[in-house]
């Protein structure tokens, strides 16, 4: 068998992403128009997805029936060309929320008020709408919420986590968008990037009931050590900033599609290599836990394989997603969780001969900068320290990027207008 292990690997991330696409799965999932004489169609959404999926919505609805809306997505996560004919589509800062954010926020929100029960809302959610949907909590400002953004993602916190406090400390997610938007049908489509696709986890779940409580989210918050704000502290504590609950009259009757999944991506992925006379191995579309110890156990696995043909024998392709994390201490470099990840595996692996691999976020952003995560090749350690380069010191600076950035072996792909996290292939041949 012969194999371009570099190319091998960008083709699997590529079907990974491909099959996460709105434009393939949304549009079997519309329903169909309500009577435009009784109500009429609102689009609200927020997420990285969110241009890609107002386009598909777009190019789906009949063209006779009304159709208006906002959805917000990321800088830059507007497909290229695409001018919306009738939706409006804001961009904002992503992963820490910014006024543009919160302006256009504001405007969805209002943009429910005189809903009947005649009227249909189709909500596009998807990773990224937990910054993107950004309006305090009554008593705290743009500037308190970007504060526990920040401390949030420096503090080595599960997706779930985060969000949890984030739903506490927000007047639009945590179910309250569909809450608002009573007594209308509400019908969300998500595009999941969270581990065990909850949708009250996917962008803070805005249109979902919350049963997470106050005082869920203060305990998250002291476990952490995180510094709030006094008006964030009182709320928690007081109870204040509940979220609506199961059950609530308000949601009732809403339904929620997941459109794509990390599992689906990955089977596709799987498919894709075994087309190829791969076996492929899934282990997880849920991992989580910091970055570098992840990549060391996947080099582990990967070792294994390589020198004793278990669990698997090669040459064969192990898979796997879910959302690690990267507890900031002391250093703060380039990179994410992608390429920390990869350093890791390679410290692990030692230049483990016939061991390839590729990290890389789904969105083709990976942390900070523009890459979307990068290659690992047996060479690659060696080639680094030829340039002079000490990995143990940029891993423990989280400078990442700094590694494979000069060995040219960054993935930098550009936004791929989807989400659905970490993607991780490991070739054994």
């Amino acid at each position: 068998m012969t194999l371009d292990p570099r190319a091998l690997l960008r083709q699997l991330y590529d079907v990974a992403v491909e099959r996460a696409l709105p434009a393939r799965v949304l549009a079997a999932h519309l329903p169909p128009p309500p009577d435009p004489r009784k109500g009429r169609t609102l689009v609200l959404g927020a997420g990285k997805a969110g241009g890609s999926m107002a386009q598909a919505l777009e190019a789906a609805w009949p063209t006779e029936a009304p159709l208006s809306g906002l959805v917000i997505t990321r800088y830059g996560h507007v497909p290229k060309g695409w001018r919306p004919r009738r939706l409006q589509v804001v961009e904002a800062a992503h992963p820490v929320p910014d006024a543009a954010g919160l302006a256009a926020t504001e405007k969805l929100l209002a943009l429910t008020r005189g809903l009947t029960a005649d009227d249909l809302v189709i909500c596009l959610i998807s990773g990224g709408g937990s910054a993107l949907l950004s309006l305090p909590a009554a008593g705290l400002t743009l500037a308190d919420k970007q504060a526990v953004n920040r401390a949030l993602l420096s503090s080595g916190a599960t997706i779930g986590e985060m969000n949890c406090v984030r739903k506490h400390l927000s007047a639009i997610k945590g179910g309250r968008l569909a809450a608002a938007c009573a007594p209308a049908r509400v019908l969300t489509l998500a595009i999941s990037d969270v581990p065990g696709d909850d949708p009250a986890v996917i962008a803070s779940g805005p249109t979902v009931a919350d049963a997470s409580t106050c005082a869920d989210a203060l305990a998250i918050c002291r476990r952490y050590r995180l510094d709030l704000p006094d008006a964030a502290r009182a709320g928690l504590s007081s109870g204040a900033f509940e979220t609506p609950k199961p059950g609530d009259p308000a949601l009732a009757g809403h339904e929620l599609i997941v459109l794509s999944t990390p599992q689906m991506s990955l089977d596709a992925a799987a498919a894709c290599a075994r087309q190829q006379g791969l076996a492929a191995h899934v282990l997880s579309d849920e991992i989580e836990g910091e970055s570098r110890v992840i990549g060391g156990m996947h080099a582990a696995v990967a070792r294994a394989v390589a020198r004793r043909g278990q669990p698997f024998a090669r040459p064969c392709v192990i898979l796997s997603g879910g959302e690690t994390t990267v507890t900031v201490g002391a250093g703060m470099g380039k990179g994410g969780r992608a390429t920390e990840f990869l350093l890791g595996c390679a410290l692990a692996l030692q230049g483990e001969p016939g061991v390839y691999a590729l990290a890389a976020d789904t969105d083709g952003i990976d942390g900070v900068g523009s890459h979307a995560g990068a290659l690992l090749t047996p060479t690659s350690l060696a080639r680094a320290r030829a340039l002079g380069l000490n990995p143990r010191a940029l891993l423990d600076g989280h400078d990442s990027a700094s590694f494979f950035a000069p060995l040219g072996d960054l993935l930098v792909p550009g936004p791929s207008f989807t989400n659905v996290n970490d993607f991780r292939a490991l070739l054994i041949i």
